[in-house]
């Protein structure tokens, strides 16, 4: 079976939103190495190899290829992974990947990051060229491309030999089957039916799909933003990995939001409106914190429910001797189903491991809060 599939590498939580990353031709997944780990804190990250590149077999492609003959292979791997519905992000040839999927199957794809990319590869002609010269002189083909790689990929004196060695030991049918696909792609009519959210990144310095491109692109499909990335060339996800970064997080992170809305849900929308306005400047970053990492990451993941959640919390505060926070997270726990009976429970257990003076404070703290809310019924 594996042989069927493209090889991948998968990172982060088998819970987190999944994302997939797709490479430029002639790379490998080594051309995320700098931006899919940090990705991986906050996604399920998985990065694919083009067949007959890094660790796919090159029988998963054949001569007169098309972009959607490899978006039909993505696909074969996401449902092989168990994703229904994930975020891509795509370099180049990868980028085309996600436009054709995001066209074809919207319902697959729940946003959209195009990287370094286009609509349109310059024609046919270049690459119909440069499929059968690879052909026709195999391996010594590919070296000789190699050779010029740094030009095309990157600004001057910046290299990555790893990419460059990727490039090197291409299979040469897959690698002119993958030309054959660029060749052949064309999607403009089809951009303004893109309707999932979609980032445009532009290294402003490629000489090979120039930003010009990707503004094409943001310009016809509605709602899209683009991004350009100065000191970057074709492959900025390696000499620009923080711009990079900084992008997709911004285009990705639906935490803070989400977070929000968890804290809500959790706190009640008196408390959150009183932190809000409460906040400055000054302690803006604060609570941009608590929303995205607290709220926006711990409290959604589904490994604990709620409950679980709040009585893990009552007993940290207990032990620090957070009185203000428990009474707070004690009204909390009531919204997340737990009885005057099991937040008493807790407070015994908490007793015994924190201490009897820690547990008498906090049933104190307990007792007036459960009587204010005998008092809110009344």
């Amino acid at each position: 079976m594996t042989d069927k599939l493209l090889n991948h590498r998968a990172e982060g939580a088998t819970y987190a939103p999944p994302l997939l990353l797709g490479p430029s031709l002639g790379t490998s997944t080594r051309l995320w190495d700098k931006v899919a780990p940090e990705l991986s804190i906050t996604h399920r990250v998985v990065r694919w190899d083009l067949p007959g590149h890094g660790g796919s077999s090159a029988g998963l492609i054949a001569p007169g290829a098309t972009v959607g003959d490899l978006a039909a292979l993505v696909l074969r791997l996401a449902d092989a992974l168990g994703v229904e519905r994930f975020a891509y992000a795509g370099v180049s040839l990868g980028g085309a990947v996600g436009l054709w999927l995001a066209a074809h199957h919207p319902e697959r794809v729940s946003s959209l990051a195009v990287l370094c990319s286009s609509a349109h590869f310059n024609g046919s002609k270049a690459w119909e060229e440069r499929a059968e010269r690879v052909r026709r002189e195999g391996r010594e083909a590919l070296a000789g491309l190699a050779e010029t790689a740094d030009a095309r990929w990157f600004t001057p004196g910046f290299t990555v030999p790893e990419l460059v060695e990727d490039h090197r030991r291409a299979d040469p049918e897959a690698y002119a089957a993958c030309c054959d696909a660029l060749a052949a792609f064309d999607i403009r009519a089809e951009l303004p039916g893109i309707t999932v959210p979609t980032l445009l990144v532009a290294g402003r310095e490629d000489p090979a799909t120039p930003p010009a491109h990707l503004r094409e692109i943001a310009d016809a499909v509605p709602g899209a933003t683009l991004t350009e990335i100065p000191g970057a060339s074709h492959l900025a996800p390696a000499e620009r990995p923080e711009a990079v970064l900084a992008a997709l997080r911004g285009h990705l992170d639906g935490y803070p939001k989400r977070g929000m809305e968890v804290r809500r849900q959790v706190l009640g929308d008196a408390h959150v409106d009183r932190a809000q306005s409460r906040q400055t400047p000054f302690t803006a970053r604060f609570q941009d914190f608590i929303s995205r990492y607290a709220w926006g990451e711990i409290w959604t993941d589904p490994t604990l429910s709620r409950r679980e959640r709040s009585m893990i919390t009552l007993t940290a505060l207990i032990a620090h001797g957070h009185y203000d926070e428990l009474a707070m997270h004690i009204r909390a726990a009531r919204r997340n189903g737990l009885t005057p009976d099991d937040i008493g429970a807790v407070l015994l257990q908490s007793a015994v491991y924190c201490g009897v003076p820690a547990a008498n404070s906090a049933f104190a703290a307990a007792q007036r809060v459960l009587a204010e809310e005998e008092t809110e019924q009344d």
